[in-house]
């Protein structure tokens, strides 16, 4: 076992998906910054992290994520990715508490009955399938952060179609007929059932069972966050878990110390946001490349992070200024990163007594952000 082998598997999971965007992507990442017409590829760590916390942005362009979130929402605004100030302050305030360490906290008790149950199988000689896991995990995080009492199952699938939609209405190139009305379609309809679901919940005050989470009223917050949460981790778990299969890493996963140092180098190399579409708002420099208003950019932040060329090792761990490029830069990092991190952990911590290997791995094609279809693993004989 090698990280040879665990970079040719990850690399099927971009090159299955969007096989042109990620070949341009790898064949301009010599430079830290490259110009193609409008469009500014940002590949260089220090270029990656000024444009998000230097450069004026504008979040609700076409072609960014604040733009696809409020076309999937028919306009409806104010939903995290495309705030500012202090509406943005106020918005992930209330996302704070249920994202912090006593908030994650509470959220473990949630899961981890999950993973012996899901897990069970690989004692008796059977195999787990991670990317079912990973969306039943994936559901039941959301549906206890929002105070929900939908179904997990239903809410990670409705997520994952808005998610995909909206993708597919926002990606360059020719746009797909209807796209950005199956987008609304879609997001509406995780819209509905988080907020049919949440009728039959009592609230804390804070927001949701526990008082952490967006709350009840703002049903545009808590699609975003459940199309946000369940999409990374539908991605980035079953990756992660590949790659530590793949590269012999389970005497790392098994040692308390190392694990979470293992859980974020996992997360580095994985990168489930590999790329941020971005418009500049104003002139400026990235990189020292100029910058005019308007111009798009791709933040690579698979490149930015060094996942390209680093290997994940707990032993010698990057940097974790580095690491946490993957969770974004400044006031718009995202406010999941610790979640991210310790749910990782915990599903490394359940596989390691068993170092499983993957029995086989299967592309999703339409899936939002580079991911598995399929991720079966099954105990080392």
């Amino acid at each position: 076992m090698s990280h040879t082998r665990a970079r040719r598997r990850d690399r099927r999971v971009y090159l299955g998906g969007h096989p042109v965007l990620f070949g341009l992507l790898a064949a301009t990442r010599g430079r830290p910054v490259r110009r193609i017409g409008g469009t500014l590829l940002v590949h260089g760590t220090e270029a990656y992290r000024e444009a998000l916390t230097r450069l004026p942005l504008d979040r609700t362009a076409e072609g960014t994520t604040g733009a696809a979130a409020r076309d999937a929402l028919a306009g409806d605004g104010g939903v995290l990715f495309d705030q500012e100030g202090a509406e943005h302050r106020s918005a992930r305030r209330d996302l704070a508490a249920g994202l912090g360490a006593t908030g994650v906290e509470d959220l473990r008790a949630r899961w981890q009955p999950l993973l012996v149950r899901r897990l069970a199988p690989l004692a008796g000689g059977g195999e787990a399938d991670l990317v079912e896991l990973a969306r039943e995990l994936s559901g039941t995080v959301v549906c206890a952060l929002l105070g929900s009492g939908a179904d997990p199952g239903e809410v990670a699938r409705a997520a994952a179609e808005a998610a995909a939609a909206s993708v597919r209405s926002h990606l360059p190139g020719p746009r797909r007929p209807r796209a950005a009305a199956d987008a609304a379609r879609a997001t509406r309809r995780l819209g509905a059932l988080l907020g049919s679901a949440r009728e039959a919940v009592p609230a804390a005050p804070g927001g949701g069972p526990h008082g952490h989470g967006p709350g009840r009223a703002d049903g545009a917050m808590a699609a975003m966050v459940a199309v946000a949460a369940v999409n990374t981790t539908v991605a980035a778990l079953p990756r992660a878990v590949a790659w530590c299969a793949d590269a012999g890493l389970w005497d790392q996963a098994a040692d308390e110390v190392l694990r979470p140092v293992l859980a974020a180098e996992l997360l580095r190399v994985t990168a489930a946001s590999p790329l941020l579409p971005r418009v500049a708002a104003a002139d400026g420099t990235v990189g020292g490349c100029p910058v005019r208003g308007d111009d798009r950019l791709l933040l690579v932040a698979r490149h930015a992070a060094a996942a390209h060329r680093r290997d994940p090792d707990a032993r010698g761990p990057a940097d974790p200024a580095l690491s946490r490029l993957v969770f974004g830069a400044g006031a718009h990092a995202c406010p999941g990163a610790r979640l991210a991190s310790v749910q990782l952990a915990d599903v490394l911590a359940a596989l390691a007594p068993y170092r499983p290997v993957v029995t086989r791995a299967r592309v999703d094609r339409g899936a939002a952000l580079p991911g598995w279809r399929t991720l079966r693993v099954r105990a080392a004989s």
